[in-house]
């Protein structure tokens, strides 16, 4: 979010008729913010869900770059709350990739017709309390903006990007990425100088995932495992 969660007077009743009113905002549509609008909406809830990126997924819906995968056993992702669903979906790979993994929580969200209370390419910008009418505004980036009793983060750590202030980045010539952004399209790499910056678990799936194609690979490590 673009602002930290603060206070802030209590609007007029005229100020709240014209915003989206409802009983829960989740705001992340990964598989914490679907679990969470399943639930919630199978207790009687008005849920709205705001997700900053064009599908569902999260994480899954983010980091599409080559060798990207699960590093525990596929059934542990998966979801235990309908067993039908359980019978329904067999995994492909021990270790599931992205692509299958985006499939199945697109799979749960049609499914369980979970879409219609979600609103992609909606990124929060703000969650503010207001004291007196003893409730949540949600502002988003384009002006949008809802109230709500509860307002509930699944926003996650892994669909987070960060990218160092590098001394030149701005007037390099080549093409750059953030693995936390890969194109959706990808990337032709085949034959071409490519250099990969860290060696965590991203850049290990990454660098065994391109090594083969690529014409030349150098990798850069701040510090060795």
């Amino acid at each position: 979010m673009g602002n930290p969660l603060q206070q802030t007077p209590t609007v007029g009743k005229d100020m709240r008729e014209q915003v989206e009113q409802c009983d829960v905002i989740i705001i992340g549509a990964g598989v914490t913010g679907l679990y969470a609008l399943y639930r919630l909406r199978e207790r009687g809830f008005a849920v709205r869900v705001f997700e900053a990126g064009g599908g569902v997924g999260g994480t899954w819906y983010w980091n599409r770059y080559p060798g990207a995968r699960f590093d525990s056993e596929s059934y542990t992702y998966g979801y235990s709350f309908s067993e039908e669903l359980l019978q329904e979906w067999d995994w492909q790979e021990h270790y599931a990739g992205q692509p299958e993994t985006e499939r199945y929580l697109n799979y749960v969200a049609d499914k369980f017709d979970l879409r219609r209370d979600i609103q992609f390419h909606a990124h929060v910008a703000s969650v503010v309390w207001d004291e007196g009418a003893d409730r949540w505004q949600v502002h988003l980036a384009d002006g949008h903006r809802a109230w709500a009793q509860f307002v509930i983060t699944a926003v996650g750590s892994l669909s987070a990007y960060y990218i160092p202030d590098f001394e030149g980045l701005d007037s390099f010539k080549g093409v750059w990425y953030h693995t936390g952004r890969w194109p959706a399209e990808g990337m032709d790499l085949a034959g071409k100088r490519v250099g990969v910056i860290g060696t965590g678990a991203t850049g290990v799936q990454l660098i065994t995932a391109i090594a083969k194609d690529v014409g030349h690979l150098t990798v850069f490590q701040r510090t060795p495992n």
